[in-house]
């Protein structure tokens, strides 16, 4: 089964963070892609485009660069990266993450053996080095299990999805939802009846840290999640009951002070298996 990896780069990427990335889903995969999609999103520095040049010479025709002459955000570049692709199956990578050797052999093994379209997995979060494992990021394995979830928190950890393009594409492709294009496209995805499963294992390891939670705070990361509330709203996702709890419960969140944000941060750290 042939597919393609979907990707996006912007300027605030680290040369080093990237070079991990593709080793990890080409050098280092006991089954390789037949195609890895790159959109640029806008202007990059002198070291990152020579780091993609170096890749572009390495896989030849098996690297496609897609380049946007302006910052278009995530949603849009993955909507324009998502064209591009030649293969119907679609694995989902952030260029700073790290895939584990068997990812891919493990996810077209799903998708041989169930009726689904979309096809997650754990990840696992480290600091600094790898092996520093400071928790693991658990999401439900079946469709119901999936579907309840999706009513108050994202089912899917995006970094790890395997997917059907048709599916995707019918459901609207990824839409403009500024921190929440992935969480937004599941839900149009369960309204269009799509089938989901979840992998029960990391199969991506992701950095973490203070910086990734200070991130998710904020007025306008309020704002954001309030129209995703919305937005499940109107697909019949949630009820008006659950979306003015959803709506309570994670606006005081967002906008809670930073010391709350670092006590998350250490109980995170303490979550370790």
């Amino acid at each position: 089964m042939k597919f393609s990896v979907l990707m996006s780069i912007y300027k605030n990427e680290k040369v080093d963070f990237f070079i991990r990335c593709m080793e990890s889903i080409w050098d280092e995969q006991t089954t390789k892609p037949a195609e890895i999609t790159l959109v640029i999103d806008g202007p990059l520095y002198d070291e990152l485009y020579q780091s993609i040049d170096m890749w572009r010479e390495k896989l030849g025709d098996v690297f496609c660069v897609v380049p946007l002459e302006h910052n278009l955000g995530l949603g849009n570049a993955l909507n324009i990266g998502l064209s591009h692709c030649k293969n119907e199956l679609i694995a989902r990578m952030d260029t700073d993450d790290i895939a584990l050797p068997s990812r891919f052999e493990k996810q077209l093994a799903v998708f041989e053996n169930k009726n689904i379209d979309v096809c997650g997995s754990w990840v696992s979060e480290f600091i600094d080095v790898e092996q520093n494992i400071i928790s693991y990021r658990k999401v439900p394995e079946e469709r119901n299990e999936i579907e309840l979830f999706l009513k108050s928190n994202n089912p899917f950890n995006h970094p790890s999805v395997m997917y059907k393009k048709s599916s995707v594409i019918k459901a609207g492709n990824y839409q403009k939802m500024l921190w929440f294009e992935d969480y937004s496209l599941w839900a149009r995805m369960k309204h269009k009846s799509a089938l989901f499963y979840n992998i029960q294992e990391p199969l991506v390891n992701m950095r973490a840290g203070y910086e990734q939670l200070e991130r998710r705070r904020g007025l306008q990361y309020a704002l954001s999640e309030i129209k995703l509330q919305k937005s499940l709203l109107s697909l019949g996702i949630i009820s008006y009951r659950e979306y003015c709890r959803n709506v309570c419960v994670r606006f005081c969140v967002r906008l809670a002070p930073k010391a709350v944000v670092k006590l998350a941060y250490k109980l995170i750290r303490n979550r370790k298996l």
